[in-house]
């Protein structure tokens, strides 16, 4: 997941924020396709609509804004239990008819909990988009929450909070986003944790379901070949007649910098796994792509120097973390972390203090542009990129090929070195494995 190639980490970035151009399913020989994109208020809910004609695969995703900003440390995983146990059954459909339909229309609903929104999303065949989208709407507006199965559901999410940290990677990441994100809405898990899932009561979710499902806090994003009369139809006749609620969608603050820390976590491994994460700059700013293209450099650098030349690991990385407030991270497995540390440190100080040659950054962010267009298949995926575009951008506009390729092509040798200066910095490093071992020192270098 976090160790990669230097390529596979340039491709993997841009197809996370992949738009609109591949889709699911290949147009038929000899059609033509078109792609238009709408945005327009049904009942006030935000719907962005972008019609494909090149296959009959639908994506209607719908977003509950906020994330875990709405949460607090007993409420995690409140939101995602909630929407997990509506598959239980509902007021209009038992269990046994909610599974028995989507399998007769081969639809699946997705679940989805992030830090900035959780999402619900319907993935089926245009012909069954109407039964599909209110199998989808009944489940956020009527859940039946029967007490015996929201029992069930829960054992469920227990199992995997308990075994969320099993793997090594795993449990760097966590530790990692816990050192970073301490008193900040990010450092909350939407997905719940052990003691939060355990103490939810039947009463608090259907206190929340009343709560907060509210038409405020919706963004609908539909993607696949129907029109706009056909969602604004099925929109107004279900979650339309929601509350309207007087929520507000803003952007979580971005944390302070500070010292450089280090938490070890003692395991008897083969190897040990090293990950540190920094602020970056909120998504609406100019230096969010600039960090972006400075990750790639930094991965890239990385890969060439402690992997290829000195043979001291398989994974290293320079990820980014792509939300509202934006992170950049260090990532490494190795048997040597003192040394390796060290010359990450030195790559980052490089990225610091020298200008990159232009025509290596005109050739990095051609890669980017390529994989943009290659790696964007699926209807879904558009529909999260055109969601992070009008949340983090302000538009949808920020959610089209053009705008996406102008922001990386505007990046300059001298706004990769800027923002090296000003983000990588204040690391806070997460580290498992031989505690004997741990690279106390150069991590306080950062």
């Amino acid at each position: 997941m976090i160790g990669r190639k230097f390529l596979a980490a340039a491709l993997l970035c841009v197809a996370s924020i992949a738009g609109a151009q591949a889709t699911t399913t290949a147009p038929r020989a000899g059609a033509t396709t078109s792609t238009t994109t709408t945005d327009f208020l049904v009942d006030g809910i935000h719907v962005e609509l972008r019609r494909t004609t090149a296959n009959d695969v639908v994506a209607a995703s719908l977003y509950l804004l906020g994330g875990t900003q709405q949460l607090s440390d007993s409420t995690q995983g409140i939101e995602a239990f909630l929407l997990a146990a509506s598959e239980r059954g509902t007021k209009r459909f038992s269990k046994e008819a909610l599974r028995g339909l989507t399998a007769r229309l081969g639809s699946t609903i997705e679940i989805d909990p992030t830090v900035d929104w959780t999402m619900i999303g319907s993935r089926g065949l245009r012909d069954s988009f109407d039964s599909t989208w209110i199998v989808l709407a009944d489940r956020v507006m009527a859940p039946r929450l029967d007490s015996a199965e929201v029992e069930l559901v829960r054992e469920q999410l227990l199992i995997g909070a308990r075994t969320r940290r099993d793997s090594p990677d795993a449990l760097v990441q966590a530790v990692a986003d816990s050192a970073m994100w301490a008193g900040h809405p990010y450092g909350l898990e939407p997905s719940g944790t052990v003691e939060s899932l355990s103490r939810i009561s039947v009463a608090s979710l259907r206190r929340y379901q009343r709560e907060q499902m509210v038409k405020s806090r919706m963004l609908l994003v539909v993607v696949g070949n129907v029109d706009r009369a056909q969602v604004e139809r099925l929109v107004h006749t279900t979650i339309g007649t929601l509350p309207a609620g007087s929520y507000q969608w803003s952007p979580p603050r971005t944390p302070a910098v500070t010292a450089s820390s280090i938490t070890v976590v003692p395991r008897s491994l083969p190897t040990n796994y090293i990950l540190g994460y920094y602020a970056g700059p909120p998504a609406s700013s100019a230096d969010y792509p600039a960090l972006r293209v400075a990750t790639a450099v930094l991965g890239g650098r990385l890969f060439a120097e402690i992997r290829s030349r000195r043979n001291l690991t398989y994974a290293v990385d320079a990820p980014f973390i792509e939300r509202a407030a934006s992170a950049g991270g260090l990532y490494v497995t190795t048997t040597q972390p003192e040394t390796t540390l060290a010359l990450m440190q030195v790559e980052v100080q490089r990225l610091k203090d020298e200008t990159i040659d232009p025509s290596g950054l005109e050739r990095l962010v051609q890669q980017f542009i390529t994989e943009y267009f290659l790696n964007n298949e699926t209807n879904a995926a558009q529909a999260d990129f055109i969601a992070r575009g009008v949340l983090y951008r302000g538009s949808a506009l920020a959610a089209t090929p053009d705008r996406f390729v102008d922001d990386l092509r505007a990046v300059r040798p001298q706004d990769v070195q800027r923002v090296a200066r000003t983000y990588m910095r204040g690391i806070h490093f997460a580290y498992v494995g031989d505690p004997a071992a741990a690279p106390r020192k150069a991590a306080a270098r950062f």
